[in-house]
């Protein structure tokens, strides 16, 4: 369980370091060679790639933040702040990549300037496609299972891991936006038009202002707190009703506090006659089968409807600390 959880954090490290050290070359070979060529279009994409250093940066930043532990004002702890670096970037993304690109498209249209030496704009596209293919390959691969059996929007919408599918967003606006750039290098060149090269670049801050949007939205989603999936939900609800204790599961409540922790509250009516002894092993049962199908769920509160009618001294007993967070056991 440790080690699945251990593991899935180190594949979002490494996805993160990755997608860092080639957006740093990417966007330093794309700021010098638009410069250089005078292309509108590659400058919005160095801007672009920009905007994708400093949220690789945002995002090592959370998963660094988030793993320290809980304390007097954080009792659940700190991952939510991987949810809160996760919304910053969405706001990166489309101050510095959409907003500038816009913005620079705009200014080539209005006052146009011929490119210099378009092909050192082909080569970097070229070497950029390289490097951020390599970036959303490792992206893609940890997200590939699930874009197979529910698409890419619906994983994108469910993932409880932003780091992974924000890389993957960026990285592919990323391929898409070197392909609209080289298209409008090489209509200026071929028309000794510039006009295309700004229409170019404004396409891109476009497609960044999108990928912005739906990031924000995800990212807002997370940071407020969501529930865990319909397939885990089925798996906890399940879980539950596997013990034969349990007559019905009055209220089953979930949050995701980070990608890989979940607390789950849960109002259970237990079948008739049991005293506070059998009631304890039963929710340790409900316990260590909610843990056994989600490993990712760390705390559980239980409230136990059957021991409303036993008296309060024996309620105490039912109240105490589990190896894996703070279990509850009341009412």
């Amino acid at each position: 369980m440790l080690e699945d959880l251990t593991t899935a954090t180190s594949r979002t490290k490494r996805a993160v370091r990755v997608a860092l050290t080639a957006n740093i070359f990417i966007a330093l070979m794309k700021f010098t060679v638009a410069i250089f060529i005078n292309s509108t279009a590659l400058l919005a994409e160095g801007f672009h790639s920009l905007a994708d250093t400093s949220n690789q940066a945002f995002l090592l930043l959370g998963l660094r933040l988030s793993t320290r532990p809980p304390d007097r004002n954080h009792p659940f702890g700190y991952g939510m702040e991987r949810y809160f670096w996760a919304f910053v970037v969405s706001l990166s993304v489309f101050i510095i990549g959409a907003v500038f690109s816009v913005h620079e498209g705009i200014t080539k249209i209005l006052h146009p300037e011929p490119l210099r030496h378009a092909g050192w704009g082909y080569v970097v596209i070229v070497l950029s496609f390289f490097f951020d293919s390599y970036s959303w390959r490792i992206a893609f691969r940890t997200l590939k299972g699930t874009i197979k059996r529910r698409g890419v929007f619906r994983t994108i919408r469910d993932s409880k891991t932003p780091a992974i599918f924000i890389i993957f967003m960026e990285d592919s606006a990323a391929i898409l936006g070197l392909s609209i750039a080289l298209g409008g290098i090489l209509l200026s060149s071929l028309t000794k038009n510039p006009v295309f090269d700004g229409v170019a670049s404004i396409v891109i801050g476009i497609i960044l202002a999108l990928v912005a949007f739906v990031l924000f939205l995800e990212t807002k989603s997370l940071l407020i707190g969501e529930g865990v999936s319909q397939g885990d939900l089925r798996k906890i609800r399940a879980a539950i009703n596997t013990v034969p204790e349990v007559k019905e599961v009055v209220n089953l409540l979930t949050m995701h506090l980070g990608p890989e922790e979940i607390l789950v509250n849960i109002d259970v009516n237990f079948v008739d006659g049991l005293n506070t002894d059998q009631v304890e092993e039963a929710i340790d049962k409900v316990e260590r089968g909610i843990q056994e199908q989600v490993s990712a769920v760390k705390k559980i509160f239980v409230e136990a409807e059957s021991l409303k009618k036993i008296p309060k001294r024996k309620k105490r007993r039912i109240t105490r600390k589990a190896s894996k967070g703070r279990v509850m056991k009341r009412k």
